[in-house]
């Protein structure tokens, strides 16, 4: 059975053990231009860098997820400027390499040295309390909210975009080393192979197929020999570089939802010129097209 905490469950459990603790149900608003808050306490406590801006008018908000440098405050810095076009909040989240390793980021801990774990311990659940965080913060427990990560970050939420139930309006992978196929034959991280059969079976595969998922891919990230990029036998396999298997996981995704009449909520967005940076990602204009669609004439 599948015992993923759902963000509305954990919402209102931390909602009674807040009230059961005597402290304020709502934290302080989170100010304009650059602050930090810390998500949660003790060993599950997150930094989160946000940006607001000045002419920011209710939402929605931006969780932005680094890459393999962990560098949290930079990506938000990157991010400054979609807050600014789009007037909304920009929140980039912390995940440390002693707490969380490959395994655990890019990952989300679904397997640990190759076993694998009980969904209550997925990274994956931590996300729900920062969500809810951030709401208390902005005094609206229904304050909607997208999701984009770079990198090591894009294959932490395109793992996630599988597995976990929360409400992003869309998820945007941009230029992932490695990508997750909708296919049994390959192992996890790079297919389903190897997990439990309610967590690799057909209606996985569909709930996979049906999120909102966009892969965002800079057309000059092309380089076989980035030292940052996944050379693993099963990365390897996807395609030579990160373009190459993005666009090889997407063709494949859309001829198998075809071919099984299932629903296809992904879409692919690509930026001419761009290589493996997020500055340089986040700022195009296609970034909009990303997150929400592209611009009617």
């Amino acid at each position: 059975m599948k015992t993923f905490v759902s963000s509305n469950l954990l919402a209102a459990m931390l909602a009674c053990a807040v009230m059961a603790l005597g402290l304020p149900l709502h934290a302080a608003t989170i100010p304009f231009g650059a602050s930090q808050f810390e998500a949660g306490s003790g060993t599950n406590a997150i930094t989160v860098y946000t940006y607001k801006p000045r002419n920011y008018q209710g939402g929605p908000v931006l969780f932005v997820f680094h890459g393999v440098t962990r560098n949290a405050r930079g990506y938000r810095n990157d991010a400054v400027d979609i807050a600014e076009r789009f007037r909304l909040i920009i929140a980039a989240p912390l995940f440390d390499t002693n707490r969380f390793p490959t395994s655990a980021y890019q990952g989300g801990g679904v397997l640990s040295h190759g076993v694998f774990q009980s969904p209550t311990n997925w990274t994956y659940n931590l996300l729900p309390g920062i969500i809810n965080e951030v709401r208390q913060r902005e005094g609206n427990p229904k304050l909607p909210y997208y999701f984009i990560g770079h990198s090591a970050g894009a294959q932490f939420l395109m793992r996630l975009s599988a597995f976990s139930p929360l409400d992003a309006q869309r998820i945007v992978v941009a230029n992932p080393g490695s990508d997750l196929f909708p296919r049994r034959d390959w192992k996890f991280r790079y297919g389903f192979g190897g997990l439990p059969p309610e967590w690799s079976d057909d209606a996985e595969l569909q709930r996979y197929l049906s999120a909102p998922l966009t892969l965002f891919l800079g057309t000059a990230d092309t380089d076989p020999l980035d030292p940052e990029l996944d050379h693993s036998a099963g990365a390897e396999q996807e395609g030579r570089f990160r373009l190459e298997r993005g666009r090889a996981c997407f063709d494949y995704a859309q001829k198998l939802a075809q071919e099984h009449g299932w629903k296809f909520n992904w879409r692919k967005v690509e930026t001419s010129g761009i290589g493996h940076t997020a500055r340089s990602m986040f700022a195009v204009p296609e970034v909009g097209d990303a997150l929400i669609g592209a611009e009617k004439p």
